[in-house]
């Protein structure tokens, strides 16, 4: 294969375009997953993760719901659903969890989760005030891991999995060892 390296900060920098003014209010506001069964993922993004579900919107005539998980107070919630739901599609960085129904009942139905052949998404991030007091308390919980924060080259870090087998990395900004 040769000698092969990434591209230089001074290339990634020059192939960057300065954001055009039709773009200042662009806000990235989700990513979504399937999810099997809400009645493990709902817990899993709520009591091991400390999210709020934001909004739930059902497609009856479609057969799915969709549930936005976000790192909001729960106080500040619309009560009215109209708004709730424009709420909580203006939030910035949520998951969007989407149950297909009567998966939750099919054996064989599994997600891909990006990580296995063929590689293609890999996984979401989640900052913590202190990484190895998060992944002590998602080992209390039964949490499955990926990798844990000293294993590797990389420290400081760890990688779980959701009830569906997504990664998700768990990181402090300013304490990740390489």
């Amino acid at each position: 294969m040769g000698d092969v390296t990434g591209i230089s900060n001074a290339e990634a920098e020059a192939l960057c375009k300065k954001p055009d003014k039709a773009t200042e209010e662009f806000l990235f506001q989700q990513t979504m997953y399937r999810i099997k069964d809400p009645r493990k993922s709902l817990p899993f993004y709520t009591g091991v993760l400390g999210m709020t579900l934001l909004a739930k919107l059902d497609f009856p005539e479609s057969m799915f719901s969709l549930y936005f998980m976000g790192y909001e107070s729960a106080d500040d919630i619309p009560k009215d659903p109209k708004e709730r739901r424009s709420w909580a599609l203006s939030r910035k960085a949520t998951i969007e969890l989407t149950h297909n129904w009567g998966t939750e009942n099919d054996l064989k139905q599994i997600y891909h989760n990006g990580n296995s052949e063929p590689r293609g998404f890999g996984h979401i991030g989640l900052m913590v005030p202190d990484v190895y007091a998060a992944c002590k308390r998602f080992e209390e919980q039964g949490v499955e891991f990926v990798k844990k924060p000293d294993d590797g080259r990389m420290k400081g870090l760890a990688f779980i999995k959701d009830p569906d087998g997504y990664w998700i990395e768990i990181f402090n900004a300013y304490t990740v060892r390489k």
